[in-house]
C-alpha cells in the first residue's frame, strides 16, 4: 500500500495529476472530464505502476485551446449572424425603395404629376384670378351698403378696403420673393466654388 501511495506521489511531482485533480482544476464533474476524453479534447497516458494519469501541461493546453476554439467560434457566428441580418435589412430597403421609384415613374407616365413649369404656369393663373377677385371684395361692400350708410361713408370704408387689400396682396408677393431668393441662395451654397488663389488685394487705402 505504501508503495502505491509512493508511486503516485512520484507520478504526480512529475506533472501527472489524477481525474479527480483535473476536475477539480477545471471547475468541472469528474463525468465531464470523462466525456473530454471521449470527445478527443484532452488525453490519459499510461504511468509506472500500470495506472493512467493526465498529463498536467498538456492537458491544461489543449483545454485552453479548445475553450478559446470555442469562444472564438461563437464570436463568429454572432458576427456572421449581424452581418446576415444587416444585408437582410439592406435588400428589403433597396426592394421598398425600388418599388417606390417604379410606383413615382408609374404615376408621371399616367400624369399625376406635372412638370416646375407646369406648376408656376398654374400658381399664375391662381394668382392672378385670386387678385382680381380681392380687388373686387370692396367694390362688391360697397354695393351692399349703398341706401343704408351715407354715401360719403361708403366711398371712405370702399377706398379703406381697397387699400387693405392691395396691402394685404403685396406683402404676400414680397413673401413669395423672399422665400424664392432664399432658396435660391441654399442652392448657390451647395455649389462648391475654386478658391481663389494668389496674395489677397490690399485694400486700396493701403
Amino acid at each position: 500500500m505504501a508503495d502505491g501511495e509512493d508511486t503516485g506521489k512520484k507520478n504526480e511531482m512529475r506533472g501527472y495529476a489524477t481525474k479527480d485533480t483535473i476536475a477539480q482544476l477545471f471547475g468541472l464533474s469528474g463525468r465531464r472530464i470523462e466525456q473530454l476524453v471521449a470527445d478527443g479534447i484532452i488525453d490519459r497516458v499510461r504511468i509506472d505502476g500500470g495506472g493512467v494519469r493526465f498529463e498536467l501541461a498538456t492537458t491544461i493546453q489543449r483545454y485552453v485551446k479548445y475553450l478559446s476554439d470555442k469562444a472564438y467560434g461563437k464570436e463568429r457566428s454572432e458576427a456572421e449572424a449581424k452581418l446576415k441580418e444587416q444585408k437582410l435589412r439592406a435588400d428589403v430597403a433597396l426592394k421598398e425603395s425600388q418599388g417606390e421609384l417604379h410606383r413615382l415613374r408609374t404615376e408621371i407616365a399616367a400624369g399625376n404629376y406635372i412638370s416646375i413649369e407646369e406648376a408656376k404656369a398654374d400658381y399664375s393663373r391662381f394668382f392672378i384670378v385670386f387678385k382680381n377677385f380681392a380687388l373686387s371684395i370692396p367694390g362688391k361692400m360697397a354695393g351692399r351698403l349703398a341706401g343704408f350708410v351715407d354715401p360719403v361713408e361708403v366711398r371712405e370704408v370702399e377706398n379703406d378696403l381697397q387699400k387693405e387689400v392691395k396691402k394685404l396682396l403685396k406683402d404676400f408677393v414680397s413673401r413669395a420673393a423672399i422665400e424664392d431668393a432664399e432658396n435660391a441662395a441654399v442652392r448657390q451654397e451647395d455649389v462648391i466654388r475654386p478658391k481663389r488663389r494668389g496674395r489677397p488685394r490690399k485694400n486700396a487705402g493701403t
